[in-house]
């Protein structure tokens, strides 16, 4: 693509598709399910278009057929795994609390599943123009101006939301990915670095007594209980919010 196409469109979003006359080899699906496949398996470091066309088994024309660049590559596949994310039908007042509570846990799902998904939103360029990612926003902003949220209102309400879901994932994810490299269960890890951390904390007398609190807790059942009650915490002051401005 010439550098001022680039400067012009700097989007797989924005810029016109390519015309060619012959088929291509690969289909823009292809590349991007293949690109999923090779970012869940080794990660966000493993990604170029130079190893994604050894997987496919396919020369850089047919790869830069649909994807100009690996910034672009990033705005796919981002896009892509929203796609996973579905926002249950609601009307009304009663209904959307249940509705964005059930989009959290999916978004934190969806993260957890590909851990690479956090460390790309800063560079996932406009992947907001998506037609995944705009088919969720929507969505949102529907359930929200059903339960009576003025259009801005709902805005940064599902502004919020999705914040407090991605900080809490994104550590997640991290911790998780770390785990995994370790090949250790959560559980086991936990109970080998126990003493040091309890010993890093005595003297922080907070710290001293929530550790002492929490010593030989499930693990991954405190991990799901901190989501729900901050979950619940942002709920709480978005219906507060609502039942002021209503």
């Amino acid at each position: 693509m010439p550098a001022d196409e680039q400067t012009a469109y700097p989007s797989v979003w924005t810029r016109p598709p390519r015309r060619r006359r012959d088929q291509p080899a690969l289909s823009r699906e292809q590349i991007v399910s293949e690109a999923i496949r090779l970012l869940d398996a080794d990660g966000v470091d493993a990604l170029s278009m130079r190893k994604l066309g050894a997987r496919l088994n396919a020369g850089a024309t047919s790869m830069y057929s649909h994807v100009a660049n690996k910034d672009e590559l990033i705005e796919l596949v981002v896009d892509e795994v929203h796609g996973e994310i579905e926002v249950p039908a609601a009307s009304g007042a009663q209904e959307w609390r249940e509705a964005t509570e059930a989009v959290a846990h999916s978004l934190r799902a969806t993260i957890l599943r590909h851990p690479w998904l956090a460390s790309l939103f800063g560079a996932a360029g406009m992947a907001y123009l998506g037609p995944n990612m705009m088919r969720l926003s929507d969505d949102m902003l529907g359930v929200l101006e059903s339960a009576g949220f003025e259009l801005d209102a709902a805005d940064n309400a599902v502004s919020t939301v999705f914040a407090f879901v991605v900080g809490m994932a994104t550590t997640e994810a991290a911790w998780l990915t770390t785990l995994a490299r370790s090949g250790q269960g959560e559980q086991e890890w936990t109970e080998q670095v126990w003493p040091a951390a309890e010993a890093a904390v005595q003297p922080y007398p907070r710290l001293r007594r929530q550790y002492a609190a929490i010593r030989g807790a499930d693990v991954r059942g405190a991990r799901v209980d901190k989501f729900n009650q901050g979950l619940a915490s942002v709920l709480d002051g978005l219906a507060t919010r609502r039942s002021t401005n209503g």
